[in-house]
């Protein structure tokens, strides 16, 4: 078992940290990496920069490893942590080589400075898990302040001079930082807008951020070859698949749809399922008693699929959504119905189109009834980039009065922009969920303390300057932002 050298180990990290640094910060530089097939790809986003990394060092793939456990908790933070992590080896090193105890306990230098820096890590560890939280909500908290989650339909600034910590500013911050400053502020907008329209009456922001958060790759559809500046939302829900068979021409009339999860036709061999024919004069027999079984299979499946057929006009249902592709019967008698089918969408899809209308899909074509119907006010092909797909949208319920249901277009002038753009929405929604949970803070370490009695710190909650005593418990709420610096970015979220 190979022991490793504190200074190796400050070594990879550094690497890394050099590989971060070109492109960390709102001024930060894009990195390029072409790949073995000649394509490239430029990014700021250090979860994308990592992973692109060949890395063959063990440490190295451990490290990026953590990193990328973060981020996928917090949504951001990858470079930061590659930084703060070489910060604190280089610290722990310099004063691990400082002034080695060199004495009868250790044999040379190197062991004394590897007990050093350990009993340093051990240290810092034991302050992270054990007090971290504690100074956090008695040093850090009250300089901070609490989102309100009016911000995003607030369109009006603020008088010079108060502190507007909004989301908008949040979110401009963010992408600044991930996209640069070019369109940092159309796309903060334009996220602002999108959780507009998905914004419940009465659930709480971290439920509408979960919801968007879960069904992303759902809600967004990527284009490329166009500026970003076309990025845009529309109404209702883009199912990422064309029709199979000739869409409804509805003229402005409400559009009934099913959702199936299996096929309409049944099967004689399931997958895996092997018919074996019988060789000799007793095979000729057992194989015309098979041949006879199989013909009167094949007449009764298409009699019930018939059956279906029938069952779904007379509930005037025109639009089948298939999470399976279905056989040529079926489409051949879909078609003579002037039904349209949708086949192999996605599980995602089926589960958001299921939410949005508030139908059950199918599991047993036997069994369809009126509430595996879903009423849609319209289902037309669109088309966006080099793909047509289906375009759905859903009439008004009194569950969700005050959502409008949309999908947000991203563009990109390359493939690769658009996936970084498209990552940078999701994290930025995985990054508010974040700021909008719930953390519980005891504050019993930090209230033993001593600290200065004349020392004050304030507190900004809703543009207004409340003074708070250091000796005052402090909670890190839902929603709670520290502002970082003065200037074009100056809103961070708390850690």
């Amino acid at each position: 078992m190979e022991h490793l050298h504190l200074e190796h180990v400050l070594q990879t990290v550094c690497v890394l940290e050099s590989v971060v640094l070109r492109c960390f910060g709102p001024e930060g530089g894009q990195v390029l990496f072409t790949r073995d097939t000649g394509q490239a790809m430029l990014s700021r986003s250090g979860t994308h920069i990592l992973t692109a990394l060949r890395l063959e060092h063990p440490l190295a793939r451990m490290v990026v490893e953590c990193v990328l456990k973060h981020s996928t908790v917090t949504g951001d933070g990858s470079k930061t942590f590659i930084l703060l992590l070489a910060s604190l080896l280089r610290m722990i090193h310099k004063t691990a080589c400082k002034e080695p105890n060199v004495s009868y306990a250790y044999n040379s230098r190197d062991t004394a400075e590897a007990s050093t820096a350990r009993h340093l890590a051990d240290k810092m560890l034991a302050l992270a898990l054990e007090e971290l939280d504690d100074i956090i909500a008695m040093g850090v908290v009250p300089y901070g302040c609490c989102l309100s989650w009016e911000d995003f339909t607030s369109k009006t600034k603020l008088p010079a001079g108060t502190i507007n910590h909004s989301v908008q500013k949040l979110l401009e911050t963010f992408f600044h930082s991930r996209l640069g400053h070019t369109h940092c502020d159309f796309i903060s907008n334009l996220t602002c807008e999108m959780l507009t329209h998905w914004k419940f009456k009465s659930d709480l922001p971290s439920s509408l951020l979960q919801f968007v958060n879960d069904n992303f790759a759902a809600l967004h559809t990527p284009v490329s070859g166009f500026p970003v500046s076309c990025s845009r939302l529309i109404e209702g829900q883009v199912i990422h698949r064309d029709f199979a068979t000739p869409c409804p021409q509805t003229k402005n009339q409400p559009v009934k749809a099913v959702v199936f999860t299996g096929c309409l036709q049944p099967k004689l061999l399931s997958a895996g399922e092997v018919l074996v024919l019988e060789c000799g004069e007793q095979g000729r027999e057992e194989n015309s008693r098979k041949e006879s079984s199989v013909v009167q299979f094949t007449a009764w499946s298409e009699r019930s699929l018939g059956c279906v057929i029938a069952k779904l006009q007379s509930l005037g249902v025109s639009v089948l959504l298939s999470a399976v592709k279905q056989s040529a019967a079926v489409l051949a008698l879909a078609a003579q119905a002037e039904m349209c089918i949708v086949e192999c969408v996605s599980v995602d899809e089926l589960s958001l189109f299921a939410q949005l209308s508030a139908a059950t899909p199918v599991s047993d074509c036997w069994k369809i009834e009126p509430e595996h119907v879903a009423t849609l006010t319209f289902c037309r092909p669109i088309l966006l980039g080099a793909h047509r797909y289906v375009h759905v949208a859903f009439h008004d319920s009194e569950e969700r009065v005050t959502v409008k249901p949309c999908s947000l277009v991203i563009c990109g002038p390359g493939e690769g922009q658009t996936d970084q753009y498209a990552c940078a929405f999701q994290d930025a929604i995985h990054m508010l969920l974040s700021t909008w949970e719930p953390i519980g803070i005891t504050a019993t370490t930090a209230s033993k303390k001593t600290l200065q009695p004349n020392k004050r710190t304030c507190l900004h909650v809703d543009n207004r300057i409340i003074k708070a005593s250091p000796f005052q418990p402090c909670v890190l709420e839902p929603g709670c932002v520290i502002p970082a610096a003065l200037g074009k970015c100056s809103t961070k979220r708390a850690p």
